[in-house]
């Protein structure tokens, strides 16, 4: 696959950056609309226009959803590392890996990333941070024991790739967005249930128009989970070609990176992590169920391996 240079990388993803903060809001405008649509129609006594009814609820619902996003965003690394058990790695832990690392951050030009690591016998790993301050490149202790100096050196070089081309930041939007919208459906589900036992023995019809909200909440929280999976779709797979070929292009070695894949291709589920948001961060990452192929987030690694045994 022909390598699109660094910099044309950056502006792309930052295109799609801007893209998907602008959709976003619109969005939760637009779902915001039709829910007073769907309700009022439902709703005999219901005399507020959608518009009229957006209007008035939309200061509120952007103030909510602007501190969820500021706070998500600026916080991530942290709950990151908490979801994955992930520890930060000193070079006095383990010099190996910290002079492969340092050593293609200078090579390239490039701030020294924090390295974590996982105790796991999984072979993964993946990259994170929005800034200098919080970009971290994290290991699972299997990949880091299994691999040879070559193979790990690409692996690492891959991670650097995603924070070099910015992709990194960009999940992180992508994977806040997912929290946005499983957040509004928990609070909006469980507002709707305390609503419905208070105000049960005053209103005989409180019944019906708990199962309305109901209704009008699946279908809101379905629309929402498609927008997630487009979301991650949008990220378009080609970002992890790219990050194979910016590896291959740092170490000059792309049959190393390629063996390390298969390597990893074997054991690559880190154990107790189940968040599939920060599952599509990996290296690998197999997509399960009817429709995996479809909505893979990775491509699959047989064609990566292809593509740089092809280098």
């Amino acid at each position: 696959m022909k390598y699109v240079g660094i910099h044309a990388q950056q502006r792309s993803n930052n295109i799609k950056s801007m893209f998907l903060l602008f959709m976003f809001p619109v969005l939760i405008i637009g779902l915001v609309y039709l829910f007073f649509v769907i309700f009022g129609a439902m709703q005999e006594d219901y005399n507020v226009s959608a518009g009229e009814a957006t209007l008035q609820a939309l200061p509120v619902v952007i103030i909510a959803v602007t501190i969820w996003f500021f706070i998500a965003y600026f916080i991530n690394t942290m709950l990151i590392r908490y979801a994955t058990h992930s520890a930060p790695l000193e070079r006095r832990d383990n010099k190996r890996v910290y002079n492969l690392v340092e050593n293609l951050c200078m090579a390239n030009g490039m701030s020294m990333p924090m390295v974590n690591v996982i105790e796991d016998n999984s072979l993964n790993a993946f990259a994170s941070g929005i800034n200098e301050k919080t970009y971290t490149v994290t290991l699972t202790r299997g990949i880091i024991n299994t691999l040879d100096d070559n193979e790990l050196e690409g692996v690492i070089a891959h991670e650097l790739t995603h924070i070099r081309n910015r992709d990194v930041r960009l999940l992180i939007v992508s994977i806040i967005f997912v929290g946005i919208f499983t957040m509004v459906a928990q609070i909006a589900a469980r507002m709707a249930f305390q609503g419905s036992m208070g105000r049960r023995s005053n209103n005989k019809n409180n019944g019906a128009s708990t199962v309305v909200m109901l209704l009008i909440i699946a279908a809101l929280g379905a629309i929402g989970y498609i927008f997630s999976l487009l979301i991650r779709l949008s990220i378009s797979r080609k970002r992890e070609y790219m990050a194979d070929a910016g590896g291959a292009q740092m170490t000059k070695n792309p049959l190393a990176l390629a063996s390390a894949l298969r390597k990893i291709s074997r054991n690559p589920e880190i154990h107790g992590v189940k968040r599939e948001d920060i599952a599509q961060l990996y290296i690998e990452h197999k997509a399960k169920g009817s429709f995996s192929g479809l909505f893979a987030t990775h491509p699959p690694i047989e064609q990566r391996i292809a593509v740089l045994e092809q280098f």
